[in-house]
């Protein structure tokens, strides 16, 4: 499985605790060099910052090959993380924002963000969703009142 991520998805799992559901779910993820500098930024958390700093080895920093100019309206990072995604045939794209997430589905990719890899941990009994979804309230994670609710009916508790 080849998997890709943009910023978003990491940036939340890493304040959250839980980055390393991506190891565990994925096995190795490749993010481009826009992220790491996302993820790297002054304006990036701290923790965020530290992790960027000790880069686990399950993440490879990979440059696209090519940034087609269709990509142009989006961020840098996302942008990038598709174009990346094209080059290696990704299986799985991370990315959360909505306007890139509808481009990459357009493209044919099959999109995740944060919620879906903390259902799928969840199914997996890597984590318990509704600890996920109580720290992830905690940051600035941009939601609708009801979607945690919806998730955890939707997805059980536990």
């Amino acid at each position: 499985m080849i998997v890709v991520s943009d910023t978003s998805p990491l940036c939340y799992l890493i304040l959250i605790g839980q980055q390393t559901l991506l190891q565990q779910l994925y096995g190795r993820v490749f993010i481009p060099p826009a992220v790491f500098d996302e993820l790297s930024h002054p304006h990036s958390p701290e923790s965020v910052q530290g992790w960027a700093a000790a880069l686990p080895a399950w993440v490879e920093v990979l440059a696209p090959q090519h940034i087609a100019d269709e990509l142009a309206a989006l961020d840098s990072g996302e942008a990038a993380a598709i174009a990346l995604a094209r080059d290696l045939q990704a299986t799985v794209l991370l990315i959360d924002e909505r306007t890139a997430v509808r481009f990459a589905r357009s493209q044919g990719f099959l999109v995740t963000g944060i919620l879906g890899v903390l259902v799928d941990a969840a199914n997996s009994g890597l984590v318990s969703l509704a600890d996920a979804f109580a720290a992830l309230e905690q940051t600035n994670f941009h939601r609708s009142p009801t979607l945690f609710a919806d998730l955890l009916k939707k997805h059980g508790s536990e």
